[in-house]
């Protein structure tokens, strides 16, 4: 009952939010509610973890997940209800419900240890998260709402056909059928290699599409650019950083097999291929709200390029993880800000937000400065530790190839934030009386500050969690 407690008290939230009749009431139940939740989970992390058993089970990596997705609401929530008193125009009820049970789903997604019962989560989390897309209702955000429903079911299924090919590795070789994933682990040996392989192909190609690897990403600057900051926040660190724990979770069952060189191969070449997409796409950009979505298609590279090279690259990808989340969380919500100010997302009408938006404008741009490895901020130190995994495996070329793409990046995106930030505003901006208040600015400023802590000292129960995490992963638990 412990664990349920995580799905339970959001899922109650969305209830209850969907049953309070005022607008104006109704948004105070998100902080309300991430709070509770939040507390929750530290007092389930600062307990003793309960032995594997079953369905259910809150391993070491689920522990670290959680810990980020519930931090990443609880900020963005204490958000929400300046932002939503902001945009009374197409009312909040479905909002706030779907928000909540997205948190559900996805707290739900990191103790599921039977794999096609968090598949089922992972599939409930992209019908919640549709109608927070198309929240703004206009032909844009329908379009962006459909493109991700479809592609995301297209990956979704590939991912319960991968399941059913790790179902039938169990039975190629006369092993009982299981899809728990201790069970798996520890037959792991006895699996068929061949359907193996098909299996783990498959399922990284499903469930990276959920994440956004590239060339699987195509949902995510049409979802990315039109949906709200508040949300593309929330999608950006927490439903791509469930997504990397189910593809963390069949890596692992490649690995007790004695196939971790397949696995690892496939990693780096889809973390390489990924950042190269968002290098690109990220060059004389001008849109910067979808250059935000391309950014998240290099990070999520990052994430499993870090895994694919191994050894400290483990850590330095599960770092990146946080790091990730809470430094998107500062430029979602900040672009959002100057979105709302410009009526603009294009750097052809957006300049100047320094002067217009001295804090949201300062923000996004020290925001830049951090997610492209920029020291002293957090992202440096776990971009630097992947390098140095690289280097210590002797991987060369991967580590020229991953520098190389990283200053393509800072220089593409650079391009297009220091448009956007400095300057005189644009003569042919709209003229708005949006203006920055202290809820709009003090979640990012709260989401910057952890990043620059991260980077300057890593609180050591932090980083316990994380080598608990790579230990675990590892099989050295």
């Amino acid at each position: 009952m412990t664990l349920h407690a995580l799905f339970l008290i959001p899922l109650v939230g969305s209830a209850i939010a969907y049953l309070i009749p005022s607008d104006r009431l109704r948004p105070w139940i998100l902080p309300v509610a991430a709070l509770v939740h939040f507390l929750w989970v530290l007092r389930v992390l600062g307990g003793t973890p309960d032995a594997v058993h079953g369905w259910f089970y809150l391993d070491p990596v689920g522990r670290l997940v959680l810990l980020v997705i519930s931090l990443l609401f609880l900020v963005c929530f204490l958000y929400a209800p300046a932002y939503l008193r902001i945009r009374r125009d197409w009312g909040n009820r479905i909002f706030c419900s779907c928000v909540l049970l997205l948190l559900s789903f996805l707290s739900l997604i990191t103790y599921s240890q039977q794999l096609g019962f968090m598949w089922v989560a992972m599939e409930a989390t992209t019908l919640v998260s549709a109608p927070l897309i198309y929240f703004n209702h206009n032909t844009q955000s329908i379009e962006a709402a459909w493109k991700y429903l479809l592609i995301c079911s297209v990956g979704i299924a590939l991912a319960l056909l991968g399941s059913f090919f790790l179902a039938y590795a169990t039975l190629a070789n006369g092993t009982p059928s299981s899809l728990l994933m201790e069970d798996l682990v520890a037959s792991a040996g006895l699996l068929s290699k061949p359907w193996l392989h098909v299996a783990f192909a498959t399922l990284v190609v499903g469930y990276g599409t959920k994440m956004g690897l590239a060339p699987l990403h195509t949902w995510k600057p049409d979802a990315y650019g039109e949906s709200p900051g508040l949300v593309g926040a929330l999608l950006a660190g927490g439903v791509t950083s469930c997504a990397f724990l189910a593809i963390l979770r069949f890596t692992r069952i490649l690995h007790a097999a004695g196939e971790g060189a397949f696995a690892d191969k496939t990693l780096v070449g889809m973390g390489l291929l990924s950042m190269t997409f968002g290098a690109v796409f990220m060059v004389r950009q001008r849109d910067f709200k979808r250059m935000l979505a391309y950014s998240s298609v290099e990070h999520m590279g990052i994430l499993v390029l870090g895994v694919g090279l191994g050894g400290v690259g483990i850590f330095g990808s599960f770092l990146h993880l946080l790091n990730n989340a809470l430094t998107k969380g500062v430029l979602f919500l900040t672009s959002g800000n100057i979105h709302r100010a410009y009526q603009s997302k294009s750097t052809d009408e957006v300049s100047g937000a320094l002067r217009r938006l001295p804090v949201s404008g300062w923000l996004f741009l020290l925001g830049f400065i951090a997610v492209t490895g920029t020291p002293p901020f957090g992202p440096f130190v776990s971009e630097f530790t992947i390098l140095r995994a690289s280097l210590e495996n002797g991987r060369f070329l991967v580590g020229a190839s991953y520098l190389f793409l990283l200053m393509v990046v800072f220089m593409g995106m650079g391009s297009t934030v220091l448009g956007v930030c400095q300057g005189e505003p644009s003569p042919a901006s709209k003229k708005t009386d949006y203006r920055d208040t202290f809820w709009l600015t003090a979640p990012p400023i709260l989401l910057l500050g952890l990043v620059l802590w991260i980077g300057t000292d890593l609180p050591k129960p932090l980083a316990d969690l994380i080598q608990n995490a790579v230990d675990y992963w590892k099989g050295t638990v």
